[in-house]
Formats: C-alpha cells, structure tokens, sequence
C-alpha cells in the first residue's frame, strides 16, 4: 500500500486537549450553563485524546470492494441534531490498488424520510498532505479550531440542517496510513466516492443511494474527478450533481502562477511529493530533482511533513527563502511533469449532471481567470454549467459564501425546489 508511517497524537498535543476539556468542563459547572459549543468542546477533546487506536490498519489488511466499511466508531463532538461516525473503508488509488481511507459520517438525528437521505460527499480544501494533518484527527468545535464548522466541513450545519447525510474522505495517505494522494485526482476522487458508499453501510444514517457532491479547492479537484468517473466507477450511485468553490482545476499553470509567494512554495512541496512517490517509480524523471532546485529538494521533505493550517509558521519559514528559488524548470513544459499535471487536470470529459462552479473575484491563490475557462471548456463537452463570481471574496471564504447558492442548488436537484432568483439571473459561462 506504500504506507507512511503513522504520527498518532503526541503526548504534548494529548496533554493541550486534555487541559482544554477540563477548562471548559469547569466553566461549564461554574456558570451553569452548557452550550452546544461547550458540549463539542468537552466530547472533542474526548475523541481527540482517545482517537489514535482507531486509525492503526488491521495486519494483515484482508481485501475488499470499493467503499466497503472495515470499522466504524461513533464520534462525540457532533453537532446539535446529528450524530457522527469516524470510518475506515476501501477504496482504489490511481495504480488501481486496493487501499484504506479514513473519514466522517454524519447525519442528522430523528425519523428519516420514508424514501432515506440524499448523501453529500465532501472533498475539503488542503489543510496539508501528511498523516497527521487529516481533518477527522481535529474534531473540534469553531471556538477551539479556528473553523467556522466542526469536522472542517464548510457548509455542515446548513446541510444537515436541510435533511442530508455528508460524508467526508480525508483522502488517502491523511489519516490512516497509505499512498499520497495530493491532486492525484483518480485517488481523490475515489475516496469522495467510496466515503458515500461506506454512508450508505452505517443503517443509522438512512443514507439512498442519491449523492451530491461539494468541494472547496482541492476538494474542488477531488470532487470534479469523482463526477467524471462516477458512472464506470460506482454506477450504483444515482449523482445527481456536483458543486466546486474555486476549484483547482489548469494544475500546469496553478502551481507555475503560485511559485512565486509562499503559499505556492507550500503547495508546490505537496504536489511534487505526492507525484514522485506515486508515479517515481514507474515514470522515469518524476523525481523532485528533475523539477526543484537542489534547495528545493532538500527543503520540501520537511515541507511535506507539516499541516498548512496548524503549523504554518514553521511551513512559511522553511518556505520563505525558497520564493524565486524553489523550481528548476517549467512543469508546464518539462517532462514527465507536464503529462503528469495534464493527467490529472479535471475536464478530459464532459459531466454527465449539471456542475455549479462558484469563484471568488479577488482570489489570488486559483485565478478567476483560471476557472472562468474551465466552466467554458466544460460547456464545450456539454456540460450544463451555473457559474457564480462571489463578490469581493478571497481563496478562503469563497465556500462559505457560496452556500446560499449552492443549498438551493441541490435542493432543486434533490427535490425540483425552485432556483432563487440569483441563479436563473446568473450569467451563463457557455
């Protein structure tokens, strides 16, 4: 499985969470209160602090289907109305191996509906590359995580909220062990769909077999590859539509264009890495050698080994001296890079269901450009493309600002609910 190995909790990191839970617990008798945040603090830090045997991988690893649940554990932490499962399950990386994948079930509490819930799979944003940077290992609430929704979901309250279960892939390689998966975008896209079939295996869940998908920038990528490859891939499942916030879409030119701050650096060391490991050994010339500058090789293992969010200092310091001096040649014209990055840039085929691609338009990190054109080269494969340019939005918030377009959207796939007058006025890219 060309496993890493694995970085479970440190004792310091144990002993934070452990403090954090009885901080809280004692102003929660104090005051008397006990606050949905409050209670996703203590039961956060509970998984936190417990979570670490459930990612060991069973030896030996015995085969399985797509999508196929080895284990499942109820999560404490969830939010209000929903209950949640950590899982572990199958799923295939590009070389066609059969690997484990962990990730988050959710759905909300109470009677489903007669006919079960529409799944939303969730591929999320890079938060980093390595194990130990896997969202479902930092379940913990907006007040403690810095995000604005528990579990790294954006858009978790809303969707359970309107009835839907979600499911959320760490990707392979984060969480549990296995192979790099960093815009590897057959593996990413996969896990997004294999995290829908392990759903559909917790009965608590009433998950049908009607998905939808949604992701943000990398999980934009993920998802875009998982409805190109739906159909042949997991033909039980009826996908109904796929919505991208600020997808990471023309790769040759994303990590060319970003190279030059250090936000690209960054991104570029996970990209590089998670290439030469996968491909290195059967593509000749996919080594970090034949594309980075000597500093550069010698600066991106370290890179690779830290989370984009939690330890960005330490990643923009090691990251900072290389802006000007991190790539030796052009991957967008340098062999194997760029048939490698071609490869595994969505859009070789038209979308069979409709695609939503909303765009932030002061976003520095994927250019609006960048998505405008592919959302027009989806309309000449005959995809039925909504194209939402968010307003004086950034990278960071564009999902968050999308929802109130993207909900209604799925709705209306879901159930033929009207489409709100912001997308039947919205300007068509085609």
């Amino acid at each position: 499985m060309n496993e890493r190995s694995t970085g479970r909790t440190a004792p310091g990191r144990a002993l934070r969470v452990v403090a954090i839970v009885v901080v809280t617990a004692v102003v929660c008798l104090i005051t008397g209160s006990y606050s949905a945040i409050e209670r996703q603090a203590v039961e956060g830090g509970i998984d936190n602090a417990t979570e670490a045997a459930f990612y060991v991988l069973p030896n030996p690893i015995v085969a399985g289907a797509p999508g196929q649940l080895v284990r499942s554990e109820r999560v404490l932490g969830a939010p209000n109305g929903a209950e949640a499962w950590r899982v572990l399950y199958h799923s295939t990386d590009v070389l066609g191996h059969d690997i484990l994948v962990s990730g988050v079930v959710l759905a909300p509490t109470g009677p489903a509906p007669a006919n079960g819930r529409t799944i939303v799979s969730w591929g999320h944003p890079t938060t980093g590359a390595a194990q130990q940077c896997a969202p479902s290992l930092n379940v913990e609430p907006p007040s403690l995580s810095g995000l604005i929704d528990p579990f790294g979901v954006e858009g978790l309250g809303q969707l359970l909220a309107a009835g839907y279960v979600v499911a959320a892939t760490d990707y392979p390689g984060m969480g549990a062990a296995g192979p790099d998966s960093y815009l590897i975008g057959t593996t990413e896209g996969n896990s997004v769909l294999d995290a829908a079939r392990a759903a559909r295996q917790i009965p608590q869940t009433a998950a049908n077999d009607k998905l939808l998908l949604w992701g943000h920038s990398q999980g934009g990528h993920a998802a875009l590859f998982a409805a190109q490859d739906a159909r042949s891939y997991a033909p039980e499942l009826n996908l109904l539509g796929v919505a991208v916030a600020a997808p990471a879409t023309q790769l040759g030119s994303l990590l060319k264009a970003d190279i030059g701050d250090v936000s690209g650096v960054s991104i570029g060391s996970y990209a590089f890495t998670a290439y030469a490991n996968v491909y290195g050994p059967s593509t000749p010339g996919a080594t970090l050698s034949s594309i980075l500058t000597p500093a550069g090789v010698a600066a991106t293992p370290s890179m690779y080994d830290l989370c984009l969010l939690s330890q960005n200092k330490q990643l923009h310091a090691i990251a900072t001296p290389l802006i000007g001096n991190y790539l030796a040649a052009d991957p967008t014209t340098t062999a194997p890079w760029a048939s490698l990055l071609a490869a595994n840039t969505p859009g070789e085929t038209g979308l069979t269901v409709p695609l939503y691609v909303a765009q932030g338009d002061i976003d520095t990190l994927v250019r609006p450009q960048d998505t405008v054109e592919f959302a027009q080269h989806e309309c000449t494969l005959g995809t039925q493309v909504t194209y939402v340019s968010v307003a004086k939005t950034g990278h960071g918030l564009v999902a968050f600002r999308a929802l109130d377009t993207v909900l209604p959207w799925f709705a209306h796939l879901d159930t033929g609910a009207p489409l709100p007058a912001a997308l039947t006025a919205a300007p068509s890219p085609c």
